[in-house]
């Protein structure tokens, strides 16, 4: 298992293996289904108690998405399907969607989203919708959207009013639901900006544990392009910097920087907001997988699951 010290610059305090062990602990992996219907058996890749969460992009069928969760939760995963509101027309749409997911795959566990689509497709516009609804009531866990680096989409000016104002209500509603709530983000490269983020949340009384969205190992082209398309903003610049450096520009991008300083800040602050690393598997399923044993994600795969 290679763990080891990562040194962020000259100057910079070490974290310890312990200390990325700790934070890889229990991270949790995006799929889709046409990304894992590429993985012949996820247990030969992941630890068992890993969360798999599965994106529905718009345009993939329902069959697609309850099939994933069901072969998934077989290999004996916890399965978390996205739920993008734009996209589901409305409350008889949802609750079928739900049904299939219990009835099928035995899927307890949901992210809730707005959803990428510019337009709404029907009723539904935003997670907070979906959660009023009450088709979640039954749910064990109900994770949301967290932008650490804002979100266009709901603050077109490029503040972060709208999207706190949200936050406020999602921390409200939390008390009042008996399911385990906690916060997903978009993936982000500079973790100072993440830092003071999570910072700022606990200083305006927002307590939902923090997963944070961390880019598995890519090519930086791959990175750049996921990271305009989804908006990721001001760590892009961390991206571009790197394409600067030609010894850099053909090596394969690795976390392990971001994941380093996370980890000696929650080393140093134990009630520091970020829980766990949910990984993007943007450079694909198998070498996030093997980074994370390496880095000794839930102890280095437990040796690969022994």
């Amino acid at each position: 298992m290679a763990l080891f010290n990562f040194r962020l610059k000259s100057d910079a305090p070490i974290a310890t293996p312990a200390a990325i062990e700790a934070l890889l602990a229990n991270y949790s992996i995006e799929v889709m289904p046409r990304t894992a219907e590429k993985v012949e058996d996820f247990r030969a890749l992941l630890p068992q108690t890993t969360r798999v969460y599965i994106a529905h992009i718009d345009g993939t069928p329902i069959e697609d998405m309850v099939a994933t969760a069901k072969r998934l939760k077989d290999q004996g995963f916890t399965v978390m399907p996205h739920f993008p509101a734009r996209i589901i027309k409305d409350k008889v749409m949802l609750e079928e969607w739900i049904s299939r997911y219990q009835n099928e795959a035995g899927v307890r566990q949901a992210l809730l989203l707005a959803g990428g689509v510019a337009q709404p497709h029907g009723v539904f516009n935003s997670s907070m919708q979906l959660l009023e609804s009450g088709a979640f009531g039954d749910f064990e866990r109900v994770h949301i959207a967290g932008h650490p680096e804002g979100n266009r989409d709901i603050d077109p000016d490029g503040s972060d009013k709208m999207v706190m104002q949200a936050l406020h209500w999602k921390q409200s509603f939390s008390k009042t639901t008996d399911a385990k709530m906690a916060m997903a983000t978009q993936f982000c490269f500079e973790a100072d900006p993440v830092i003071a983020w999570a910072s700022r949340l606990a200083a305006e009384g927002i307590d939902l544990p923090i997963h944070i969205g961390v880019a598995g190992p890519a090519k930086l082209q791959t990175l750049i392009k996921f990271a305009i398309a989804c908006g990721v903003g001001a760590s892009l610049r961390v991206l571009q910097k790197r394409a600067m450096d030609v010894t850099k520009l053909l090596l394969p991008y690795e976390p392990n920087d971001f994941i380093a300083a996370l980890a000696y800040h929650k080393a140093a602050h134990p009630n520091f907001g970020i829980e766990a690393v949910h990984f993007f598997p943007l450079g694909g399923i198998k070498p996030n997988a093997q980074w994370a044993i390496d880095n000794g994600g839930a102890s280095g795969a437990a040796a690969l699951n022994s």
